[in-house]
């Protein structure tokens, strides 16, 4: 016989909002829930079980007296909310930010156990504002000229160019658009283009991987401005615009005239005044481009903003390869970082950390977590 387990009401609810849920909808579902809150059942174990899968919290939280107070560990920006941080964001985002919380807490406790020194450009500009100085460094440190992008064909090249330069710099380049593996939890882009967890000795990126290419070419670069003046933070980006906070519109000037610098641009504008063609020619987004010739007074806002709509309308973002149609290994290594995974692979291999911690961290378990380490490593 399946005995009850008494749960408070509040809690249920609390987990069915949590999760994104309207309680209604849920309801209608899963029927059980209604005689849980009216209190005429009280729910079996089993149950419990398969009601915290399903909104994605550990059972434990089940049984606490009252719903816990989550506080995300950083600020984040939403585009039209006056330059408040929120608090308010999916229960998916939530789970990804304190993931990558816990990844960077390991890795920063093992560099600094193998006396790794910090890292001498992060929050090197925090008190400065100087955009080209800032822009001049971060081009500096990861050894790359002014129109670098230029000379690739592709935007997927000059990405992946960008995120191996940064990862050699000593900062962990994530791209996922889900949580974990788990492609029932997916991660949308108009409500997280990416965060950074700055770091000394650690610092961590995530850039949605639902996003266009050349978006993402934007979101590295906007976060890369993050670690050099020192600020974590999550944004969504709506219109390709910042959140109206000081550190927002800095990062996003600086991202701006790195990847489109403002001599560059006028040259390539003057020799033909069209938003595709130079586009192509820095390998940004045709938003990027028509951002910046905002910015520099070659368009107006009326302008900008019928473009903006208009090419959203034409576009529609270009999603992850999935089960059944894509390499689950290959798409592993940009959800994991191949730099994060030599540490683990190292520590592992030198006794510094039990397997069972390693699956933990790296949401790969028993075969799928050999199989991946032997073939990168």
């Amino acid at each position: 016989m399946n005995v009850g387990v008494n749960i408070k009401p509040d809690i249920i609810t609390w987990a069915i909002q949590r999760a994104g849920y309207e309680l209604q909808d849920f309801a209608a579902k899963f029927p059980n829930v209604t005689d849980w809150l009216e209190d005429r059942k009280q729910p079996t174990v089993k149950q419990l079980e398969k009601f915290s899968h399903k909104v994605h919290l550990p059972f434990g939280y089940l049984f606490l007296a009252e719903p816990p107070i989550e506080k995300l560990p950083i600020p984040f920006f939403r585009t039209n909310q006056r330059g408040r941080a929120t608090q308010n964001v999916s229960v998916n985002v939530y789970d990804t930010i304190m993931l990558m919380q816990q990844r960077q807490g390991w890795l920063r406790d093992y560099l600094g156990d193998s006396d790794y020194e910090s890292l001498p450009f992060v929050g090197k500009y925090s008190d400065n504002q100087n955009v080209t100085e800032i822009v001049a460094d971060i081009r500096r440190v990861l050894g790359l000229e002014n129109e670098w992008a230029s000379s690739f064909q592709k935007i997927e090249t000059a990405v992946d160019y960008l995120t191996q330069k940064i990862e050699d710099a000593g900062v962990i380049v994530v791209f996922n658009s889900v949580v974990e593996n788990n492609t029932s939890r997916p991660i949308k882009v108009d409500e997280c283009r990416g965060f950074v967890l700055v770091d000394k000795i650690a610092p961590f990126m995530f850039v949605n991987n639902a996003d266009g290419k050349a978006a993402q070419l934007f979101t590295l670069v906007h976060e890369l401005a993050h670690i050099w003046t020192g600020h974590s933070a999550g944004f969504d980006f709506r219109q390709l615009l910042p959140a109206n906070d000081p550190v927002e519109i800095l990062c996003d000037k600086i991202a701006a005239e790195f990847l489109v610098p403002e001599i560059s641009f006028n040259r390539i504008w003057s020799e033909r005044a069209d938003i595709a063609y130079v586009a192509r020619h820095f390998k940004v987004s045709q938003i990027v481009i028509a951002r910046r010739a905002l910015d520099l007074s070659k368009i107006n806002k009326t302008s900008f903003f019928n473009f903006y709509n208009n090419y959203i309308n034409q576009v529609q973002y270009k999603k992850e390869s999935q089960a059944g149609g894509g390499d689950f290994y290959a798409t592993t290594k940009k959800r994991l970082s191949l730099t994060f995974a030599a540490r683990i692979n190292q520590a592992v291999k030198t006794n510094q950390l039990l397997y069972r911690d390693a699956y933990k961290l790296t949401s790969l378990k028993g075969d799928t977590y050999k199989k991946f380490f032997d073939k990168h490593f």
